[in-house]
């Protein structure tokens, strides 16, 4: 089985539209800070939206710079069931670096919101002035960008 690098953005950000959960990467000084989170995809920018406080928000607004994943995949495949080392996890990251602006504009939150949403459904959705207002908007330009395909080739999933 083999690493294969991905090097076609489409193709890339196909894998990012497919994942529910992105993972954002920050550090405070010498302190690195991971979380899950929920994303939209807009051109070569990655929407973000969270409480106006908190860990997360302090983090990001002393240090904007951020490294996100995503993750598509997972399932454990071998090139011989006998030998351990054969075994891998079959999937595609995708790993992308960039500096989070904060969105103070009303209308601009309320677009991203509506990108948010159209990211994990199809429905149509209202957002109230106080919502738009107490919501904390983050954009990530992607300025560097790279994904791996993992276990490619790979003979037989592995069953439970």
């Amino acid at each position: 089985m083999r690493t294969l690098q991905i090097e076609d953005r489409e193709k890339i950000y196909d894998i990012i539209k497919s994942c529910q959960t992105c993972f954002l990467a920050m550090s405070e000084e010498d302190t690195p800070y991971l979380v899950p989170m929920n994303f939209a995809l807009s051109d070569d920018t990655i929407i973000l939206h969270s409480a106006q406080n908190g860990r997360l928000w302090d983090t990001l607004h002393k240090n904007p710079k951020v490294c996100l994943n995503w993750l598509e995949g997972g399932n454990i495949v071998w090139q011989d069931e006998r030998v351990g080392c054969s075994y891998r996890i079959e999937s595609k990251s995708v790993i992308a670096e960039g500096k989070v602006k904060f969105i103070d504009d009303y209308d601009e939150k309320e677009r991203c919101l509506y990108l948010l949403m159209g990211q994990y459904s199809s429905r149509k959705f209202k957002f109230n002035a106080p919502a738009v207002k107490n919501v904390g908007i983050m954009k990530v330009r992607i300025e560097k960008l790279s994904a791996k395909e993992f276990g490619a080739k790979a003979v037989t999933p592995w069953k439970k």
